[in-house]
């Protein structure tokens, strides 16, 4: 079992090509993630550079004793503590990958992705620095192969535009809040705050964000429905405010998209909070059907003071 690291979008997506490609569903987020920044960086941007984290973005793949590519993970978040996120991965490579990033002096404050990988990444990573695993967030990753889309509430789809850019931020960070306010957490203020107006003005002119307009003109919702990724379109964020709850509006964009993409040949998936039933139940009353339970785990180092 050997690691590789990579500096680079497109090396690590030459080299780990292959095994995103067999498991489109599972790979969605380094896929679309690193696909991103790879056009990022070929439009002659480099938004890491914004960031100021105190070490360089990247990518590894895990390669078995015939070369084979098994394993994946990338270190892309621009986002405190900058948590890695991880493919299935089993416990040697988890252990190796750990002890790879403390040789070379970089301290991992979080960890994202399949279980148990996730999890044995997070621990070897706090048992090397004298840390500890202290909180973790459990999501589910949900796939749809057909759809029942609800009757539409009154008014109309829209894709965002550059008008909507401000809207669509502040509705970014509010979705970071609410969330962890309906899963029964201590909102974070600082969730969001890795979201910027260039960021969102990117996807925006990618055409990935949606609107529903009321028919007096009121913007009442945003989904999002990630460009495609090895044949794979993830939604999200989805996010009402509080006074257009209730109208069956968010049911209706999701199933919406997810028939649009289904339609066009892709695979559908979304990520949910496994605290928040409410979403869970939705999600699942659409056609979504579960594939893999992930985790978010932080990891303290020694000496810390929060909680």
């Amino acid at each position: 079992m050997d690691l590789e690291f990579f500096d680079a979008p497109q090396p690590f997506l030459d080299a780990a090509g292959d095994l995103l490609a067999a498991e489109p569903v599972l790979g969605s987020v380094i896929a679309s993630v690193t696909q991103r920044t790879a056009r990022e960086l070929a439009d002659g941007r480099d938004s890491w550079a914004e960031v100021g984290a105190p070490f360089r973005r990247w990518w590894v793949v895990v390669r078995d004793g015939s070369g084979t590519v098994v394993s994946a993970s990338m270190r892309t978040a621009p986002f405190q503590p900058h948590p890695a996120f991880v493919l299935p991965m089993d416990d040697d490579a988890a252990r190796a990958l750990a002890a790879a990033l403390h040789a070379r002096g970089e301290f991992l404050g979080g960890v994202n992705g399949a279980l148990p990988g996730a999890e044995v990444l997070a621990q070897e990573t706090a048992q090397l620095t004298g840390g500890a695993v202290v909180a973790d967030k459990a999501t589910r990753l949900w796939e749809a192969t057909s759809v029942e889309v609800p009757p539409a509430p009154e008014g109309r789809l829209r894709r965002a535009t550059e008008d909507d850019a401000e809207l669509v931020l502040s509705w970014f960070e509010a979705f970071h809040m609410e969330a962890d306010e309906q899963a029964g957490r201590e909102p974070d203020p600082a969730s969001g705050d890795h979201n910027t107006l260039e960021s969102v003005l990117v996807r925006i002119r990618e055409g990935v964000e949606w609107l529903w307009e009321l028919p007096d003109g009121t913007v009442a919702h945003l989904t999002g429905a990630g460009l495609p990724a090895y044949g794979v379109s993830r939604i999200g964020p989805v996010f009402t405010p509080r006074e257009f709850r209730g109208r069956g509006i968010a049911s209706h964009v999701v199933g919406e998209l997810t028939r649009r993409g289904l339609e066009a040949g892709h695979r559908m998936c979304l990520f949910t909070d496994r605290a928040n039933p409410t979403s869970n139940k939705i999600y699942a009353g659409l056609g979504y059907e579960p594939t893999v339970d992930m985790a978010e785990h932080l990891v303290r180092p020694a000496g810390s003071q929060q909680p």
